[in-house]
């Protein structure tokens, strides 16, 4: 009935059943939000003296909270005469669905006063404001009174609470909610998936999802879009493809959020083929979502190059970058110390604003750091207002591959004197420093605070650190004692660690027992087999070196092969030892001579003993002349102009060799070399360097 044929009642009494007709009308209104049709029906009905009723009260005051304009169903339920259940039950839920959540809970709290019972509804609407006020306490008392009214295992009010638990990260209250439920609906079982899924539990939501799944509940976008987040978060590319599979069944591929979610599942499962076609399935719902997952997945699998060619499409198609699209390619420039590209990229995160973001500020912290300009990082992190713990953890982590213990140190007491708590992450970065400037005593320190001080339990790599730091400073019956006395076994990276120091400080049995921890833990690990057989090299036991070597032939196990590569305009230029591949070897090898030359006259004197092989020192002199850091050295200077510092990257150690030659050829050439190699930085100029030879 419309409102011009409720007009010709006039201002008669209306019959009885004319009320549920004028109740169906003004519920039209509150679905189809029609609040000035519904304000004129209300106006007709006071000038038409239209006798009150509750009834259709009731329905006025649910049609203006619909409708947004709750005050004037509290002015309505004000002036009420008689009140009952459902007038209370409608304003409590009137209050909640315009977020008024503090005279939601009031009016709750005078409903109880006025001796009303309150409805599942009334109960869902506060249960909601403890979710948005993050209240787990308030929700804890309206689970008791729900308990004490026998509503609990009631299907909505056991909802909500399951959801109201699971959302302020109470995940055991919520699975305890949830099982004592009699009955559990597609709804209750979504609350419970999504919320092991944001609350870290994964396994936890994938087996919730088996279970509705198994008890022949009907999934929706919601639900699969769960489960591929805890996928995505395992890395479980199998149970993900059973999702994907229902999806299809479903129909539900079209949808822009399934979609992200499968793109992401497989590009952090690594299978960045299904990804792409996942992606490519309907390029109209595309988003900055999807691209930033296939970039990122790209990333991860180091293919650098289709990483920037999914942003160059991203940008064709118009898709705004996100600060995620962003924190993704900046990081793949940190890990191939791709600078150009990495100063390309700070433009545009500038251009876009994001420069004040706390995650991009990190990774350009540390993409500077990784790419050697010491400066721009610290730059970088100043121009933060209030860096929080991950920008602090950057720039402490650049000091420490930089070799500067004592900054980093600074660093860490700048952390704390502004309030920040340091993490787990943190301890990491400031041992590292501490290992690599020989700070000792500080390390030592500041491990055994993390506990008492900070309440952070030390994990395996905090202890590798000090295993680190004891064996780089040769005090090994420290380091043995330590491992020794751990709580735990050591890592890879530890036994890595001491093997390492027990080679340099020629500690055979040491190295021996450290040797054979790491093949426990790593077989496949070739460069405990090298060190292994480079003790034996170095006591000049050649029968034990030959038998280690065998065993790796036996074992069809590769050394690492040593090379390094020099960014010289838009390419990189790659060199192994001994290289002869190079399209300008004939210069660079010319170079390479003068420059031993030259580093000769002012007391280079090269150190055969680190060449352990059965030759003469000729042949000794001249394989030490050819690797492949002083080749890429040589290869710069011919092809740098002069101002510009020379950056060379290497994949292994560098040799105390090389090391000592470079110093001598920052001298004579009087350029700033910066050499970084897999554990750290060496900054070479005037015939000295950042670490002082301690590494």
């Amino acid at each position: 009935m419309s409102f011009q044929t409720l007009r010709r009642f006039g201002g008669q009494i209306l019959k009885e059943e004319s009320t549920s007709t004028l109740a169906q009308v003004i519920q039209t209104y509150a679905k189809t939000k029609q609040l000035h049709k519904g304000k004129q029906l209300h106006a007709h009905l006071l000038r038409s003296h239209y006798p009150p009723c509750i009834f259709l009260t009731n329905h006025l005051l649910n049609m203006y909270s619909k409708c947004g304009h709750v005050d004037y169903a509290l002015k309505v339920f004000d002036e009420m005469p008689h009140r009952n259940l459902v007038s209370w039950t409608a304003m409590v839920t009137g209050f909640s669905q315009n977020a008024r959540f503090s005279e939601c809970f009031k009016a709750f709290s005078e409903m109880r006063r006025a001796g009303e019972s309150p409805t599942q509804f009334a109960f869902a609407s506060v249960i909601k404001g403890c979710v948005v006020l993050g209240s787990v306490e308030m929700g804890r008392q309206l689970h008791c009174l729900a308990l004490k009214l026998g509503l609990s295992c009631e299907l909505f009010v056991g909802s909500n609470l399951a959801d109201m638990y699971s959302k302020c990260g109470v995940m055991v209250d919520s699975c305890r909610v949830f099982e004592e439920m009699p009955c559990k609906d597609a709804v209750s079982w979504t609350s419970m998936i999504d919320g092991y899924a944001k609350s870290g539990e994964f396994e936890a939501a994938l087996v919730s999802y088996k279970r509705m799944i198994n008890d022949g509940i009907g999934v929706d976008k919601y639900v699969v879009s769960s489960a591929l987040s805890a996928c995505s978060a395992l890395r479980d590319c199998q149970f993900g493809k059973c999702v994907h599979s229902t999806v299809v069944k479903l129909g539900l591929e079209v949808e822009v959020a399934v979609g992200n979610a499968l793109v992401d599942m497989y590009s952090k499962s690594g299978d960045m083929e299904s990804a792409s076609n996942v992606f490519r399935i309907d390029p109209e719902r595309r988003n900055i979502v999807s691209y930033s997952s296939l970039i990122n997945g790209y990333v991860e699998m180091d293919e650098i190059e289709k990483a920037f060619s999914v942003f160059v499409d991203l940008q064709r198609e118009g898709v705004e970058p996100n600060q995620f699209t962003f924190s993704s390619l900046v990081k793949a420039c940190a890990n191939q110390a791709a600078l150009e590209q990495g100063i390309q990229l700070h433009a545009q995160v500038v251009k876009f604003k994001f420069d004040r973001d706390d995650f991009v500020v990190s990774v350009l912290v540390d993409m500077y750091g990784k790419c050697g300009l010491l400066d721009h990082s610290i730059q970088v992190f100043n121009e933060v207002a209030t860096p929080t713990e991950v920008a602090w953890n950057s720039l402490l982590s650049v000091f420490a591959v930089h070799g500067l213990g004592n900054d980093a140190l600074k660093t860490f007491s700048r952390m704390v004197q502004a309030g920040v708590k340091p993490n787990a992450i943190t301890f990491v970065s400031l041992l590292t420093g501490c290992s690599h400037a020989g700070l000792v005593k500080e390390g030592l320190k500041y491990f055994y605070s993390m506990e008492k001080t900070y309440g952070i339990v030390p994990r395996a790599g905090h202890y590798s650190c000090i295993i680190d730091l004891l064996g780089r400073a040769g005090r090994l019956d420290s380091a043995e004692e330590f491992i020794n006395s751990m709580p735990l076994q050591p890592n890879a990276f530890g036994w890595c660690s001491f093997l390492g120091a027990c080679t340099i400080h020629g500690d055979k049995e040491r190295g021996k027992l450290a040797a054979e921890k790491l093949i426990q833990l790593e077989p496949e690990n070739s460069g405990a087999h090298v060190l292994l057989s480079t003790l034996h090299a170095k006591e000049q036991k050649w029968d034990d070196f030959r038998i280690v070597r065998k065993m790796m032939r036996d074992s069809s196990m590769k050394k690492l092969p040593g090379y390094s590569w020099v960014d010289v305009g838009n390419k990189t230029h790659t060199f192994g030892a001994k290289d002869w591949s190079h399209s300008q070897k004939k210069e660079i090898y010319e170079k390479l001579d003068s420059l031993l030359d030259q580093i000769k006259k002012v007391g280079y004197v090269p150190n055969t003993d680190l060449v352990l092989h059965d030759m003469d020192d000729n042949s000794k002199v001249e394989l030490l002349h050819h690797h492949s850091e002083r080749i890429a050295i040589a290869f710069a200077l011919i092809s740098m102009p002069a101002g510009k510092p020379i950056i060379v990257k290497k994949n292994i150690r560098v040799c105390l060799d090389c090391h000592s030659a470079i110093k001598y050829i920052s001298l004579v050439v009087g350029r700033k070399i910066i050499v970084r190699d897999n554990t750290r930085f060496h900054h070479f100029a005037d015939g000295l360097c950042s670490c002082g030879d301690y590494w």
